[in-house]
């Protein structure tokens, strides 16, 4: 199993509730979303039409794509409507003072 290093993605105070923010982390589109005061990184490319997700609405545990309506899982990163069917990655996130930190898994 490979090791993954947690890297700083933003700041707390940068991700309002509700909200998703769009980083590259070691050459990975990601998404910083935060929902019901938890903070979740989710992979900021839809599976099904290659769009950013944090441009698309945050309700609950959910992000939706702008584009068609694919909704998924900040938790699990499995689509919750269609039509996407393919789930996106989503990666270990902690919080170290003011900083959100993600690991990004090493393949």
């Amino acid at each position: 199993m490979t090791q993954s290093a947690f890297v700083r993605a933003c700041a707390v105070a940068d991700v309002a509730e509700g909200e998703a923010l769009a980083v590259e982390l070691d050459g990975e589109p990601v998404a910083i979303v935060r929902a019901d005061g938890e903070i979740y990184a989710i992979r900021d490319v839809c599976s099904h039409a290659e769009v950013p997700l944090s441009e698309g609405e945050v309700e609950g545990c959910t992000v939706e794509c702008w584009l068609h309506g694919s909704c998924f899982d900040l938790r699990t990163g499995k689509p919750t409507g269609l039509p996407a069917t393919e789930p996106v990655p989503v990666y270990p996130v902690k919080i170290e003072g003011d900083d959100v930190l993600v690991a990004i898994e090493e393949s």
